[in-house]
Formats: C-alpha cells, structure tokens, sequence
C-alpha cells in the first residue's frame, strides 16, 4: 500500500500533523497508522482536559512557543468546529514562605511569555476566586481552560479524512521499518505500507518506534502514572474551577491539583509513580520486560538515585489515601477522605536521557526520510496544532529537498 507520508501514532499530536500536513499539500496521500481500535486511547484520552498558557515555560523553548501559538490555534478552532470549552481561569497558590521566591519567577516568566493579564493576588483576595481555598499569595490565570481533548481528536480525525481524504487505519501495530531504495516500508501483522517519508508520533512507544530505524537511541521512555481522585457530587462546591500548587522546577511535574472538568465533575491529583508498564493505567499494572528496559536504562538508574526520596513520597500517596488527602488539604483544607472518590490515571511518556536527565522540553529528531517525535509532554494537547504545524514544516523541507531528486513532482507540479 503506496502512500507519500505515513505518521504512526493517532494521538492528539499525530492527528494534527495529519492535518497540517494535508492543509499545506491536500494532493499528498497521507495515512495515520494507529494501533489501537480508536484514535486518542492513550495519553489523549486520559488527559486531565486542561488548556495551559504557558506560564511554567522557559522563555525561548519550543515548549513556550508552541504553546502559546497553539493556544490561539487551538481556540480558533474550537470556534470555527463548535468544540465546547471554557476559559474558566486558574490560580497557581504558594502555601508557604519558601515557595514565595518561586512563585515571583513563575509571574516573571509567564509575562515573558506575553501573558500580560495575569496578576498576584494576596492570601486574602484567594477568597474572591476559590472561597474554600487558602494561601499566602497567588497568581491568577484568566487564559486557562478546560476541554475534552477526544472530542478535539475527534474532530480532526473527522476533517483530516472527510475534507482531505486522509487515511487512519486503526488496529495497525508497527512491527518493523526498513528503508530500502528512498522508500520507508512500515509493516504491520497484516499490512506494508510503504511511502517517502515517515514521522513516528507514537507516544510511549516513540522510542520503540525510532529504534527500528536509528541505531544508539540515547533516549528512552519512562513511563509515569498519574492517578486521579474526584470530589464526590455533594463536595465539588468546595473548588469553583482550577487550583494549582507551586511546582517544583527541578521536576517535569504540576503536583497535586484541583481541576473543574469540561462534562461535570472535579479532579483531584495527580501523583506522578513510575509505572512498571508503558500502558499501565492500574497499580497492578505489570510488564517485566518494559519494566526491566526503565530499570536497566543507565539515565533513569541516576534518576531514581538523585530523587529517590521524592519518588518513595508519590509512591506513599499512591497507596496512602490519608496522605493525598494531607496534600490537597494544603490547597484546600476542608477537603477530607469522605469527600473522594476514585477517579481515572493517565501515564505520561516521559523521555530520559543516558545522562539522567527528564527532558522538559519537547524533542524532535530526525534524519533524511524519518521524523522522530520523541518527547511530547504537556502542553502537547493544547500545543497539538502548533506542534503539527512545527513538523509539518519540517516535512515541507524534506519534501522540497527530495523534490530536487525528483521525488512528488507530478503531484505537487513542480
């Protein structure tokens, strides 16, 4: 099965680069691969359904970029497909004197970052937003949001393959890639799909993905966990919309938090445990040999050194409910273990590098026919079509280099 470009992955991410890719070349036959029954199964569709703004990133990195970027995109279309969301805003809360300092780089970066309405607000004025709230001071972000990013997916899976006559094949597991002749043949139990160029959007397989065709990966995915609990119905009156602690900036992590939900309904965490299975979504949750490949892996080994306190702490919230319920009371002190109840987990694809580095932003690498999408961590739903959009160019750049060889001439009429 011949096709121009193939993207691997039917996530967020994958979808918008489908999308990208067919609005700047709608000749080009391009198919989504995805091995699921159903696009956004994985870290799509257990999203905590946040749009961010970008305050918690680094000015300058492909992280504050896109999101920003995406942000607007992500808006406009929303209103253009009439995909429901809300600008309900949030407050980033320091709960002690140590986490003042920190909370003032936070307000400088996220003006950095051209958020130009949010504000510092005092212990006392927390009230005004979140009357069952405490703290010592805040920040309030008037861009935040709340969506449902499977209905997002949803849509442009509908517009990729409906307006522009893109493909998805679902229940289409990548098995193996081999280049031969200028040509990337992708292979499935069932299937070879063979094509000019290929981008791996795969999420927690992306280094799996990239493996079968770069030798000497110096990245590997450590999967990480994060479980949810909800306000049972007669206590979600105790937050009104998105209450956030003041990150930790050694780590990739929010903490904790409190977030409205688009349907109904309020969160409450995540923790963030390494997961001993790339799709697991359950403390019982086990695969021996990924869970050896994050355990052998010589930068995740050095991780786990430097910051083992910090993981046994998620680990004990994982299991202790008393203490998840110590955690949020720093936010929320009403809040008791009566008023939770089990909510859903999703796991993140967190890269790691041989050094022992979490990589925070995301990574991208890539080669003469192969583009890699090896770290997408949050905000890639928010950022979905600006990251689209990011690859999208760098494809059109393969592209016209590969036209020179004469490659997609005719269909692009060059």
């Amino acid at each position: 099965m011949k096709y121009d470009i193939t993207i691997i992955g039917g996530g967020i991410v994958g979808l918008a680069t489908g999308l990208k890719l067919k609005e700047e070349y709608p000749d080009l036959k391009i198919i989504i691969l995805e091995k699921e029954d159903k696009i956004a199964r994985h870290q799509t569709g257990n999203n905590s359904g946040v749009i961010h703004a970008g305050v918690y990133y680094k000015p300058g990195s492909l992280k504050a970029l896109n999101c920003r970027n995406g942000y607007q995109q992500l808006l406009d279309f929303c209103d253009r497909e009439n995909v429901k969301y809300d600008l309900c805003g949030k407050l980033i809360v320091a709960t002690g004197k140590e986490e003042l300092l920190r909370l003032e780089n936070l307000f400088q970066r996220g003006k950095e970052n051209g958020l130009d309405k949010i504000k510092k607000i005092s212990g006392e004025q927390i009230r005004e937003y979140e009357p069952h709230a405490t703290g010592i001071a805040a920040i309030h972000v008037p861009y935040t949001g709340i969506i449902d990013y499977k209905e997002v997916s949803s849509k442009y899976a509908e517009i990729f393959t409906q307006r522009f006559g893109g493909e998805i094949a679902l229940n289409s597991k990548v098995t193996n890639i081999k280049i031969d002749k200028g040509e990337v043949n992708v292979f499935t139990p069932e299937k070879h799909f063979s094509s000019k160029l290929l981008v791996n959007t795969a999420g927690l397989y992306s280094d799996k993905v990239a493996a079968m065709t770069q030798k000497n990966l110096d990245i590997r995915i450590i999967p990480f966990r994060g479980e949810y609990t909800e306000l049972t119905e007669e206590k979600s009156y105790l937050v009104k919309n998105l209450i956030y602690p003041v990150p930790d900036p050694k780590f990739p992590f929010l903490g904790v938090h409190f977030t409205r939900m688009i349907h109904g309904g309020i969160e409450a965490g995540p923790n963030a445990v390494w997961a001993f299975k790339r799709e697991g979504y359950h403390k019982s949750s086990f695969k021996y040999d990924e869970f050896m490949e994050s355990l052998v892996w010589p930068g995740f080994r050095k991780v786990m050194k430097q910051y083992w306190k910090m993981g046994m702490g998620e680990f004990y919230r994982s299991y202790s409910k008393a203490a998840l319920v110590r955690a949020l009371q720093r936010l929320v002190p009403e809040v008791q273990s009566d008023d939770l109840k089990t909510g859903g987990a999703g796991v993140r694809a967190q890269a790691c590098n041989r050094n022992g580095g979490l990589v925070d932003d995301f990574l991208i690498d890539e080669d003469q026919y192969v583009l890699n999408v090896l770290n997408a961590p949050s905000p890639a739903a928010t950022a979905s079509l600006a990251i689209g959009e990011t690859i999208a160019k760098r494809v059109s750049t393969k592209i016209q280099n590969k036209t020179s060889l004469g490659y997609f001439q005719e269909k692009l009429r060059v």
